[in-house]
């Protein structure tokens, strides 16, 4: 067995414990056992997240003296530029590629829980079905029951639409510039989101759901506290 399997059965046997648990608990849902699953990595990755997040926080802070840096050497010596603004961010402690790190640590993640939903052995096939969804492992494209089931059609694009409106709040809170590039990404991203999202087991587009209603809850706090500290330093 390589190890890549070894993951996937290793997602398979927790998602399975989880569901054991939430048995326990009087709501027998392998849904409750992914959202139960989202939050578990959410904990586990929250110090990383943290960091990537005030790092972009101070991103937007000297997004300012960036872009006076690059209208003054740009031309002029573009080497000298790149030597400022690497100076600047060790002054200020921020990484630019912290922000591809979390979502990067998550990608085995995300890989494993999709190949353990794609052929799932549920222990009890009434537990794959979650609040409209008819079994977390189906995926709004292809829809073969459009045309007999059309009410069906749109509630499975629920979850993909919402991965795509989560996406862009949290693109919205955690954009470091103004420029084209960043506004287009923060457009087209998304929309991006919610194809991939429509063409994966809906348990996995839960999955999504709930860890960036989590990041965005996670990101207010930090928006919130480094606008405390900006106007302690604004009062001083």
């Amino acid at each position: 067995m390589n190890i890549f399997q070894a993951i996937v059965d290793g997602m398979t046997w927790l998602l399975n414990r989880l569901y054991e648990f939430s048995v326990i608990i009087g709501l027998p849902n392998y849904g409750i056992a992914i959202i139960l699953l989202t939050i578990i990595i959410k904990i586990a990755l929250y110090p990383l997240s943290q960091k990537q997040m005030k790092s972009m926080m101070g991103m937007q802070q000297i997004q300012p003296k960036i872009k006076e840096i690059q209208d003054k050497w740009k031309n002029k010596d573009p080497k000298k530029m790149q030597q400022l603004i690497m100076e600047l961010y060790q002054e200020h402690n921020v990484n630019p590629a912290m922000g591809c790190l979390p979502l990067l640590v998550q990608m085995p993640i995300l890989i494993a829980l999709y190949r353990s939903l794609f052929n799932f052995q549920y222990a009890d096939p009434q537990s794959a079905k979650f609040l409209w969804i008819h079994n977390l492992s189906d995926r709004a494209l292809p829809f073969p029951a459009f045309a007999s089931d059309p009410a069906g059609f749109v509630l499975s694009y629920i979850l993909p639409v919402l991965a795509g409106i989560t996406t862009y709040m949290q693109s919205k809170m955690t954009a470091t510039t103004n420029d084209p590039t960043t506004k287009m990404m923060t457009i087209t991203m998304p929309i991006f989101i919610t194809w991939i999202s429509a063409t994966i087991p809906a348990g996995l587009a839960l999955y999504w759901v709930v860890y960036n209603v989590a990041s965005i809850i996670q990101q207010y706090f930090v928006n919130k506290q480094a606008a405390a500290v900006r106007g302690e330093a604004s009062g001083k």
